[in-house]
């Protein structure tokens, strides 16, 4: 038989010999008329599980995925038809995608496996119940310890993590904050209220002459011989008094702060 697609549907007669062929020979024509047959069923179970921020598309894609994985593991011989053998497959293979990559952060399995069933169970008692079921009733159901409950309900809580421009409350102002807002970041201007107080201790090392030199070098960046013009000195006179100065800066800074 020839992997050659047949340009109508195949009829159900006609795709059971399909499955057969192909799980004989894998040919990848086959696998190209059967995939695209059972497309149709593996949409129908993917939009039943498509809920909150879970992709359509994604769970297709995995649906797909499954939908494969039937075609190259069913056996005609047990006497089931592919149907029945490849939807518990594909749904089987939606479900361990929705349980262990739509969870925000890790968890146990057992936690994730336990979460949808109290989920049920909850439910169930509300209806029976009119009113919230209490931990110790959705433990007996289940047949579990009320710790069990307690911390996969706790840990549901990280089922997704929250976008940081979720908005959590308004300010005074009603406006809306957002969890970005809340977020510290690093702010520069610490370091440089902390560099100039360290300075202006520093400075105090300096006797008149020295603080002016350095001021008007270093602040308002004149030349050694302008700064000597003001003062009524020689460049060289600056020039020494401006390096006795730096040194008397130096050590009183690394007094200030010895681990720099």
């Amino acid at each position: 038989m020839t992997g050659r697609i047949p340009k109508r549907k195949p009829s159900r007669e006609e795709l059971i010999r399909l499955v057969g062929a192909f799980r004989e020979t894998g040919d990848p024509g086959l696998q190209e008329t059967l995939v695209r047959a059972y497309t149709p069923l593996v949409e129908t179970l993917a939009r039943k599980f498509v809920r909150g921020r879970i992709s359509y598309e994604d769970v297709f894609q995995v649906g797909m995925l499954g939908l494969l994985a039937s075609l190259r593991r069913f056996d005609p011989a047990l006497g089931r038809t592919f149907e029945s053998f490849a939807v518990p497959t594909i749904v089987g293979e939606i479900k361990r995608y929705i349980r262990d990559k739509t969870w925000s952060v890790h968890v146990p399995r057992r936690i994730k496996e336990l979460s949808p069933k109290i989920k049920r169970i909850a439910d169930e008692l509300t209806a029976r119940l009119q009113r919230s079921p209490q931990i110790a009733e959705i433990a007996e159901a289940l047949g579990i310890s009320e710790e069990d409950v307690l911390e996969t309900l706790e840990m549901g809580r990280s089922y997704y993590s929250l976008s940081i421009d979720s908005e959590l409350e308004s300010d005074s102002d009603g406006n809306a904050v957002s969890l970005l807002d809340m977020v510290g970041v690093e702010e520069e201007g610490y370091d440089r209220i902390d560099r100039q107080l360290m300075l202006d201790r520093a400075l105090h090392a300096l006797d008149q002459r020295e603080q002016a030199i350095i001021h008007l070098t270093f602040f308002r960046n004149l030349s050694q011989k302008q700064a000597g013009d003001l003062l009524g000195m020689s460049q060289m006179h600056v020039s020494r008094l401006q390096r006795r100065a730096l040194g008397k800066l130096r050590a009183a800074l690394q007094a200030d702060n010895p681990t720099s």
